[in-house]
Protein backbone atom coordinates (compact mmCIF):
# COMPACT_ATOMS: atom_id res chain seq x y z
CA UNK A 1 0.00 0.00 0.00
CA UNK A 2 1.36 3.44 -0.94
CA UNK A 3 2.23 6.06 1.68
CA UNK A 4 -0.79 8.28 2.43
CA UNK A 5 -0.73 11.78 1.01
CA UNK A 6 -3.65 14.21 1.11
CA UNK A 7 -6.92 12.42 1.94
CA UNK A 8 -10.42 13.85 1.65
CA UNK A 9 -12.61 11.41 3.57
CA UNK A 10 -16.43 11.60 3.33
CA UNK A 11 -16.46 15.40 3.56
CA UNK A 12 -19.94 16.98 3.51
CA UNK A 13 -21.04 20.61 3.51
CA UNK A 14 -24.48 22.22 3.37
CA UNK A 15 -25.69 25.79 3.14
CA UNK A 16 -29.24 25.54 4.41
CA UNK A 17 -31.11 23.33 1.94
CA UNK A 18 -28.27 23.50 -0.60
CA UNK A 19 -25.91 20.51 -0.63
CA UNK A 20 -22.44 21.77 -1.57
CA UNK A 21 -20.62 18.48 -0.83
CA UNK A 22 -22.01 15.03 -0.15
CA UNK A 23 -19.45 12.57 1.30
CA UNK A 24 -16.69 13.81 -1.02
CA UNK A 25 -13.93 11.20 -0.93
CA UNK A 26 -10.62 10.92 -2.77
CA UNK A 27 -6.90 10.95 -2.10
CA UNK A 28 -3.86 12.54 -3.71
CA UNK A 29 -0.81 10.36 -3.30
CA UNK A 30 2.76 11.60 -2.72
CA UNK A 31 4.33 12.49 -6.06
CA UNK A 32 1.00 12.43 -7.88
CA UNK A 33 -0.69 15.00 -10.11
CA UNK A 34 -4.43 14.77 -9.50
CA UNK A 35 -6.90 16.57 -11.77
CA UNK A 36 -10.14 17.72 -10.18
CA UNK A 37 -12.74 18.39 -12.88
CA UNK A 38 -16.41 19.32 -12.87
CA UNK A 39 -18.86 21.95 -14.03
CA UNK A 40 -19.14 25.33 -12.31
CA UNK A 41 -20.74 24.84 -8.90
CA UNK A 42 -19.84 21.15 -8.71
CA UNK A 43 -18.00 21.57 -5.39
CA UNK A 44 -14.34 21.77 -6.40
CA UNK A 45 -13.53 25.11 -4.76
CA UNK A 46 -15.52 24.24 -1.63
CA UNK A 47 -13.49 21.03 -1.26
CA UNK A 48 -10.23 22.93 -1.61
CA UNK A 49 -11.26 25.57 0.93
CA UNK A 50 -12.17 22.89 3.45
CA UNK A 51 -8.80 21.21 2.90
CA UNK A 52 -7.15 24.56 3.66
CA UNK A 53 -9.28 25.23 6.72
CA UNK A 54 -10.88 28.32 5.18
CA UNK A 55 -14.24 26.57 5.52
CA UNK A 56 -15.29 24.00 8.09
CA UNK A 57 -16.90 20.72 7.05
CA UNK A 58 -20.21 19.54 8.49
CA UNK A 59 -18.88 15.98 8.45
CA UNK A 60 -15.86 14.02 7.29
CA UNK A 61 -12.14 14.57 7.71
CA UNK A 62 -9.11 15.90 5.83
CA UNK A 63 -5.81 14.09 6.53
CA UNK A 64 -2.21 14.42 5.43
CA UNK A 65 0.29 11.58 5.92
CA UNK A 66 -2.39 9.74 7.85
CA UNK A 67 -2.98 12.50 10.41
CA UNK A 68 -5.82 15.08 10.56
CA UNK A 69 -4.82 18.35 8.91
CA UNK A 70 -4.16 21.03 11.54
CA UNK A 71 -2.70 24.53 11.69
CA UNK A 72 0.87 23.28 11.40
CA UNK A 73 0.03 21.16 8.35
CA UNK A 74 -1.68 24.11 6.66
CA UNK A 75 1.48 26.20 6.96
CA UNK A 76 3.01 23.75 4.50
CA UNK A 77 0.23 23.86 1.89
CA UNK A 78 0.78 25.92 -1.25
CA UNK A 79 -2.56 27.32 -2.40
CA UNK A 80 -3.44 29.14 -5.60
CA UNK A 81 -7.02 30.46 -5.45
CA UNK A 82 -9.19 30.96 -8.51
CA UNK A 83 -9.88 34.53 -7.37
CA UNK A 84 -6.33 35.84 -7.31
CA UNK A 85 -5.26 37.14 -3.92
CA UNK A 86 -2.19 39.32 -4.48
CA UNK A 87 -1.73 42.82 -3.11
CA UNK A 88 -1.98 44.98 -6.27
CA UNK A 89 0.15 47.92 -5.03
CA UNK A 90 2.91 45.84 -3.46
CA UNK A 91 6.07 45.05 -5.41
CA UNK A 92 6.41 41.48 -6.64
CA UNK A 93 9.65 40.63 -4.84
CA UNK A 94 8.62 42.25 -1.56
CA UNK A 95 5.27 40.47 -1.65
CA UNK A 96 6.69 37.01 -2.29
CA UNK A 97 9.31 37.44 0.44
CA UNK A 98 6.62 38.63 2.85
CA UNK A 99 4.41 35.62 2.08
CA UNK A 100 7.33 33.23 2.54
CA UNK A 101 8.07 34.80 5.95
CA UNK A 102 4.43 34.34 6.95
CA UNK A 103 4.90 30.62 6.32
CA UNK A 104 7.85 30.54 8.71
CA UNK A 105 10.89 30.98 6.45
CA UNK A 106 13.86 33.03 7.59
CA UNK A 107 14.50 36.37 5.88
CA UNK A 108 17.49 35.02 3.93
CA UNK A 109 15.69 31.82 2.87
CA UNK A 110 12.61 33.81 1.84
CA UNK A 111 14.68 36.18 -0.30
CA UNK A 112 16.58 33.31 -1.93
CA UNK A 113 13.35 31.42 -2.65
CA UNK A 114 11.77 34.54 -4.14
CA UNK A 115 14.72 34.95 -6.48
CA UNK A 116 14.66 31.28 -7.45
CA UNK A 117 10.93 31.11 -8.23
CA UNK A 118 10.71 34.40 -10.08
CA UNK A 119 13.61 33.21 -12.26
CA UNK A 120 11.99 29.83 -12.80
CA UNK A 121 8.63 31.35 -13.73
CA UNK A 122 10.00 34.05 -15.99
CA UNK A 123 9.13 37.14 -13.93
CA UNK A 124 12.53 37.96 -12.40
CA UNK A 125 12.70 41.21 -14.38
CA UNK A 126 9.47 42.35 -12.70
CA UNK A 127 10.48 41.86 -9.06
CA UNK A 128 10.51 45.61 -8.49
CA UNK A 129 7.18 46.18 -10.30
CA UNK A 130 3.85 46.53 -8.55
CA UNK A 131 1.57 43.57 -9.22
CA UNK A 132 -1.07 45.85 -10.76
CA UNK A 133 1.45 46.92 -13.42
CA UNK A 134 1.85 43.35 -14.70
CA UNK A 135 -0.08 41.68 -17.49
CA UNK A 136 -2.72 39.18 -16.39
CA UNK A 137 -0.48 36.33 -17.53
CA UNK A 138 2.44 37.57 -15.45
CA UNK A 139 0.15 38.12 -12.47
CA UNK A 140 -0.78 34.47 -12.84
CA UNK A 141 2.88 33.48 -12.77
CA UNK A 142 3.44 35.55 -9.63
CA UNK A 143 0.39 33.92 -8.03
CA UNK A 144 1.92 30.50 -8.68
CA UNK A 145 5.22 31.74 -7.24
CA UNK A 146 3.27 32.77 -4.12
CA UNK A 147 2.02 29.17 -3.79
CA UNK A 148 5.55 27.79 -4.21
CA UNK A 149 7.81 30.29 -2.48
CA UNK A 150 7.62 28.64 0.96
CA UNK A 151 8.50 25.21 -0.52
CA UNK A 152 5.18 23.54 0.33
CA UNK A 153 4.68 19.86 1.08
CA UNK A 154 1.24 19.90 -0.59
CA UNK A 155 0.02 21.92 -3.59
CA UNK A 156 -3.65 22.84 -4.05
CA UNK A 157 -4.35 24.92 -7.16
CA UNK A 158 -7.73 26.24 -8.30
CA UNK A 159 -7.80 26.87 -12.08
CA UNK A 160 -4.04 27.58 -12.30
CA UNK A 161 -3.99 27.57 -16.13
CA UNK A 162 -6.83 30.03 -16.64
CA UNK A 163 -5.86 32.84 -19.02
CA UNK A 164 -2.33 31.62 -19.70
CA UNK A 165 -0.73 31.63 -23.15
CA UNK A 166 0.69 28.32 -24.48
CA UNK A 167 4.27 29.14 -23.41
CA UNK A 168 3.16 29.93 -19.86
CA UNK A 169 1.07 26.74 -19.80
CA UNK A 170 4.18 24.74 -20.70
CA UNK A 171 6.22 26.46 -17.97
CA UNK A 172 3.55 25.87 -15.34
CA UNK A 173 3.07 22.24 -16.41
CA UNK A 174 6.80 21.62 -16.11
CA UNK A 175 6.89 23.19 -12.64
CA UNK A 176 4.00 21.04 -11.41
CA UNK A 177 5.69 17.90 -12.74
CA UNK A 178 8.93 18.89 -11.01
CA UNK A 179 7.18 19.42 -7.68
CA UNK A 180 5.36 16.09 -7.97
CA UNK A 181 8.69 14.39 -8.75
CA UNK A 182 9.95 15.50 -5.32
CA UNK A 183 7.07 13.65 -3.64
CA UNK A 184 4.64 16.57 -3.27
CA UNK A 185 0.94 15.66 -3.76
CA UNK A 186 -0.44 18.12 -6.35
CA UNK A 187 -4.18 18.62 -6.88
CA UNK A 188 -5.56 21.17 -9.30
CA UNK A 189 -8.90 21.98 -10.85
CA UNK A 190 -9.27 22.98 -14.48
CA UNK A 191 -11.86 23.27 -17.24
CA UNK A 192 -9.12 22.56 -19.81
CA UNK A 193 -9.79 18.84 -20.02
CA UNK A 194 -7.24 18.12 -22.75
CA UNK A 195 -4.53 19.56 -20.50
CA UNK A 196 -5.75 17.57 -17.48
CA UNK A 197 -5.75 14.39 -19.57
CA UNK A 198 -2.19 15.00 -20.74
CA UNK A 199 -0.75 16.06 -17.39
CA UNK A 200 -2.43 14.08 -14.62
CA UNK A 201 -1.75 10.66 -13.14
CA UNK A 202 -5.34 10.36 -11.91
CA UNK A 203 -8.52 12.35 -12.37
CA UNK A 204 -11.65 12.86 -10.30
CA UNK A 205 -14.90 13.86 -12.02
CA UNK A 206 -17.20 15.77 -9.67
CA UNK A 207 -20.89 16.51 -10.06
CA UNK A 208 -23.30 18.16 -7.61
CA UNK A 209 -20.89 17.82 -4.71
CA UNK A 210 -20.18 14.12 -5.29
CA UNK A 211 -17.22 12.24 -6.71
CA UNK A 212 -18.80 10.40 -9.62
CA UNK A 213 -15.71 8.79 -11.15
CA UNK A 214 -12.06 8.59 -10.13
CA UNK A 215 -9.01 6.91 -11.61
CA UNK A 216 -6.41 7.12 -14.33
CA UNK A 217 -7.60 7.97 -17.84
CA UNK A 218 -7.06 4.31 -18.79
CA UNK A 219 -9.20 3.16 -15.84
CA UNK A 220 -11.95 5.64 -16.64
CA UNK A 221 -11.90 4.59 -20.28
CA UNK A 222 -12.24 0.92 -19.37
CA UNK A 223 -15.57 1.62 -17.71
CA UNK A 224 -17.03 3.52 -20.65
CA UNK A 225 -18.97 2.34 -23.67
CA UNK A 226 -17.02 0.84 -26.58
CA UNK A 227 -16.86 2.97 -29.71
CA UNK A 228 -15.77 1.73 -33.11
CA UNK A 229 -14.59 3.47 -36.27
CA UNK A 230 -15.52 1.58 -39.45
CA UNK A 231 -14.22 2.71 -42.85
CA UNK A 232 -16.46 0.97 -45.40
CA UNK A 233 -16.32 2.99 -48.65
CA UNK A 234 -19.14 1.13 -50.44
CA UNK A 235 -21.58 1.04 -47.51
CA UNK A 236 -24.82 2.96 -47.89
CA UNK A 237 -26.07 5.32 -45.21
CA UNK A 238 -27.81 3.42 -42.43
CA UNK A 239 -25.92 0.17 -42.98
CA UNK A 240 -25.39 -0.25 -39.19
CA UNK A 241 -28.67 1.22 -37.98
CA UNK A 242 -30.49 -2.08 -37.43
CA UNK A 243 -27.73 -3.95 -35.61
CA UNK A 244 -28.76 -5.09 -32.08
CA UNK A 245 -27.30 -2.92 -29.34
CA UNK A 246 -25.50 -0.64 -31.79
CA UNK A 247 -25.95 3.13 -31.87
CA UNK A 248 -24.70 5.05 -34.89
CA UNK A 249 -23.02 8.23 -33.62
CA UNK A 250 -22.22 9.74 -36.98
CA UNK A 251 -20.62 9.35 -40.37
CA UNK A 252 -17.90 11.39 -42.03
CA UNK A 253 -17.14 10.38 -45.58
CA UNK A 254 -16.82 6.61 -45.60
CA UNK A 255 -16.10 6.36 -41.85
CA UNK A 256 -18.98 5.48 -39.53
CA UNK A 257 -18.66 5.81 -35.76
CA UNK A 258 -20.78 3.47 -33.66
CA UNK A 259 -21.22 2.80 -29.95
CA UNK A 260 -21.82 -0.68 -28.56
CA UNK A 261 -24.39 -1.18 -25.84
CA UNK A 262 -24.24 -3.95 -23.23
CA UNK A 263 -24.02 -7.33 -24.91
CA UNK A 264 -23.49 -5.94 -28.43
CA UNK A 265 -21.07 -7.93 -30.59
CA UNK A 266 -18.29 -6.04 -32.36
CA UNK A 267 -17.86 -8.98 -34.75
CA UNK A 268 -21.47 -8.56 -35.86
CA UNK A 269 -20.61 -4.98 -36.78
CA UNK A 270 -17.59 -6.17 -38.74
CA UNK A 271 -19.63 -8.80 -40.60
CA UNK A 272 -22.26 -6.21 -41.48
CA UNK A 273 -19.58 -3.85 -42.78
CA UNK A 274 -17.92 -6.59 -44.85
CA UNK A 275 -21.29 -7.44 -46.37
CA UNK A 276 -21.29 -3.99 -48.00
CA UNK A 277 -17.86 -4.40 -49.61
CA UNK A 278 -14.24 -3.79 -48.56
CA UNK A 279 -13.43 -2.49 -45.07
CA UNK A 280 -10.35 -0.29 -44.89
CA UNK A 281 -10.42 0.30 -41.14
CA UNK A 282 -12.09 -1.37 -38.18
CA UNK A 283 -10.75 0.02 -34.91
CA UNK A 284 -11.73 0.94 -31.40
CA UNK A 285 -11.91 4.68 -30.66
CA UNK A 286 -10.61 5.56 -27.21
CA UNK A 287 -12.75 8.27 -25.59
CA UNK A 288 -11.09 11.53 -24.61
CA UNK A 289 -11.46 12.95 -21.12
CA UNK A 290 -14.05 15.32 -22.58
CA UNK A 291 -16.04 12.31 -23.82
CA UNK A 292 -15.72 10.62 -20.42
CA UNK A 293 -16.80 13.79 -18.61
CA UNK A 294 -19.88 14.17 -20.81
CA UNK A 295 -20.72 10.51 -20.37
CA UNK A 296 -20.50 10.67 -16.56
CA UNK A 297 -22.54 13.86 -16.34
CA UNK A 298 -25.22 12.74 -18.81
CA UNK A 299 -25.51 9.29 -17.17
CA UNK A 300 -26.25 10.78 -13.78
CA UNK A 301 -28.64 13.37 -15.23
CA UNK A 302 -30.54 10.50 -16.87
CA UNK A 303 -30.64 8.57 -13.57
CA UNK A 304 -31.96 11.59 -11.69
CA UNK A 305 -34.61 12.28 -14.34
CA UNK A 306 -35.75 8.66 -14.20
CA UNK A 307 -35.95 8.81 -10.40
Amino acid sequence: MSEPGLEIDAVSKRYGAVVALEKMTFDVRPGELFGFVGSNGAGKTTTMRIALGVLSADAGEVRYAGEPVNYETRRHIGYMPEERGLYPKMKVGEQLTYLARLHGMSASDAKASTERWTERLGVAARRDSEVQALSLGNQQRVQLAAALVHEPRILVLDEPFSGLDPVAVDVMSAVLREKAATGVPVVFSSHQLDLVERLCDRIGIVRSGRMEACGSVAELRSGGAVRLLVDAPEAADGWAAGLPGVTVLGREGAVTEVELGDGADDQAVLRAALATGPVREFSRKLPSLTDLFRSVVSEHQTQETAA
